[in-house]
């Protein structure tokens, strides 16, 4: 009877001495698939390599292999060799090594049989030493590189840079957990464009730690492996993206949503008519070269070149307004009645503001009403009156102050001086790319938890 053999030195066959048939299985050696594209035969043509290295016999070749020559699956982790296209399974082509059994027949078996009898009493019982050594080796090998892997995806930053860990979340992106910023990359990334180099998850990332923290492009370069190009091309493309899709996010709320939410403390000053809080921040800009542009921009609160902003908040504290960029030179007042805003106002509705708008006028044409802390200059003493109502209009308007510094070390970017090129038209629309940071940046902080209105705990 023809018992099939391992070629490894295990001693161990498909049946007994008796004729029973054992719980194992045999395997050739496997074939080199040429002619299944250059992958399959290169990946097949190294495993063939890999196995008879393993094996090492003198008799047995790459190009003249025995149909015999079989490996018992005690010689595998899992019992069997794995699929051959998955090079990383440590049965791809990690086989134990040995001398040579080859197949046996007639009075060779009868030999065979001999020596098994002889030596029954001194064989492991289960595996030989080769193969618990071996698989203890793999098992070693497979618990550092476990950890070799987790230690290397600690530092790549990837999906598994961020999640689980909110503090980081906090420190990177500016937004309150990693929800929030999958939230945010669900809505944008089918409008985001292909990379080869770049996940849609690490062109949103990128871009928020540069508004965040105002990392210079090169820095980011370094960070995600690519060229100083390529990331400011991915940063103008995903605030692109941002201010197309999210930036209805910044939006005035109907009359019965305000009332409806109305603080207690504007209720009892001004009960439920306030619909909006303004005021006016400046970025600095690089000085421009055109003598127009340099005197549009040089801004004599700042002393230097600059763009400002009017934002206006809700007695919530989310921002409801933000207008386009206007020259520093330009006075509160001109950037009110030109930016939109005034068309918002509805009868009798009440606008919070500083002195320095000037804006009663205006939008008493709106049929709304302005309130503003009482002047001083020129009187000895307000009356207990005037006192009571300006301490009571500045305690709440301060509110606006405080989004804008929320806004503004929340995301770095703003703190920073902008380069002309951000201050031009955006190619067929009529905002600038800083004026699309700007927004992109109070959408970002819209949904951050609010700094007037504290959460019930």
């Amino acid at each position: 009877m023809v018992r099939t053999c391992c070629v490894i030195g295990c001693n161990v066959r498909s049946y007994d001495r008796h004729g029973n048939k054992l719980g194992l299985s045999f395997y050739a050696f496997p074939t080199w698939k040429q002619f299944q594209g250059a992958q399959v035969s290169d990946v097949t043509k190294r495993r063939r390599r890999a196995w008879i290295a393993a094996v090492r016999r003198a008799d047995i070749k790459f190009c003249s292999i025995s149909r015999y020559h079989l490996v018992c699956s005690r010689h595998f982790h899992s019992g069997k060799p794995a699929y051959e296209m998955d090079q990383t399974n440590p049965d791809w082509g990690q086989i134990c090594d040995g001398h040579v059994e080859a197949e046996v027949t007639g009075a060779d078996a009868e030999n065979a049989d001999l020596r098994e009898r002889q030596t029954e009493d001194q064989r492991p019982t289960n595996d030989c030493v080769r193969c618990v050594q071996s698989r203890a080796e793999i098992n070693r090998l497979l618990e550092e590189n476990g950890k070799l892997k987790s230690q290397l995806d600690k530092t790549e930053v990837n999906e598994n840079f961020l999640q689980g860990d909110t503090e980081k979340v906090k420190y990177y992106t500016g937004l309150t957990c990693f929800a929030i910023f999958m939230s945010v990359l669900d809505n944008v990334k089918a409008f985001l464009p292909a990379s080869k180099k770049l996940s849609h998850f690490q062109m949103l990332l990128l871009t928020l730690m540069r508004l965040r923290l105002d990392l210079p492009v090169q820095h980011l370069s370094y960070l995600f492996n690519v060229s100083h190009k390529t990331l400011s091309s991915v940063f103008a493309d995903t605030i692109d993206v941002l201010y197309a899709r999210l930036g209805i996010l910044v939006h005035w709320p109907e009359r019965h949503c305000l009332q409806a939410t109305m603080p207690p403390q504007f209720m009892e000053t001004f009960g439920n008519r306030v619909a909006i809080i303004v005021d006016c921040f400046e970025i600095r800009t690089e000085r421009p070269c055109n003598l127009k542009a340099r005197a549009q921009t040089c801004s004599h609160y700042k002393g230097t070149h600059t763009m400002k902003y009017l934002i206006g908040i809700t007695p919530q504290g989310a921002i409801s307004f933000i207008s386009k960029g206007w020259g520093g030179r330009a006075s509160d007042k001109h950037i009110t009645e030109q930016c939109g805003i005034l068309n918002k106002l509805l009868p009798g509705d009440v606008v919070l503001d500083d002195r320095g708008f000037d804006i009663r006028d205006a939008v008493g044409m709106m049929c709304a009403e302005v309130k503003i802390p009482a002047f001083t200059r020129g009187f000895c003493q307000l009356d207990a009156k005037d006192i009571e109502n300006t301490r009571a209009i500045a305690h709440l308007r301060i509110h606006v102050e405080r989004v804008i510094g929320s806004l503004r070390n929340k995301f770095k970017m703003l703190h920073t001086t902008m380069p002309i090129r951000s201050l031009l038209p955006c190619e067929g629309e009529d905002v600038t790319f800083l004026d699309k940071i700007v927004r992109v940046c109070c959408v970002l902080g819209n949904m951050c938890p609010s700094v007037v209105v504290k959460p019930h705990t």
